[in-house]
């Protein structure tokens, strides 16, 4: 069976942290970017695109850096996977670096890489960056 690999894709914002921080941690500013609707029950996440859900386990969430989810079906198959969204404050431009990591298969990557590129360009519009 061939195994999902490891990816990290890093983009450059001109936003604040304490602006993306929110875009990132909350389910109102995820649906403004990443999914239509977004909702949490205790440490699950419910993704909502078109009418189809994805659940994602959080995994960790440490203010001011990263969080962390591990999709439900991948935890269920007992793969070791997550999506994580890091950033920092590049300390030479003071411009907020974001590094989304995340893992597919193969056959999948580029589409995966595609999709994670247009979903940062929405946030981009969304954050005015």
């Amino acid at each position: 069976m061939p195994e999902k690999k490891k990816f990290e894709l890093e983009f450059l914002l001109n936003t604040s942290p304490k602006v993306l921080e929110n875009m990132l941690f909350t389910p109102s500013g995820l649906s403004e970017w990443f999914a239509e609707d977004v909702n949490i029950n205790e440490d699950i996440y419910t993704f909502i695109w078109d009418g189809s859900e994805e659940d994602a386990r959080l995994l960790t969430k440490k203010s001011g850096e990263k969080i962390k989810w591990q999709k439900k079906d991948d935890e269920d198959e007992g793969l070791d996977t997550y999506f994580q969204f890091h950033y920092e404050i590049d300390p030479m431009t003071k411009t907020v670096v974001l590094k989304v990591t995340d893992f597919e298969y193969e056959e999948d990557m580029e589409e995966a890489q595609a999709l994670w590129e247009s979903l940062i360009e929405g946030l981009k519009r969304t954050l005015g960056a």
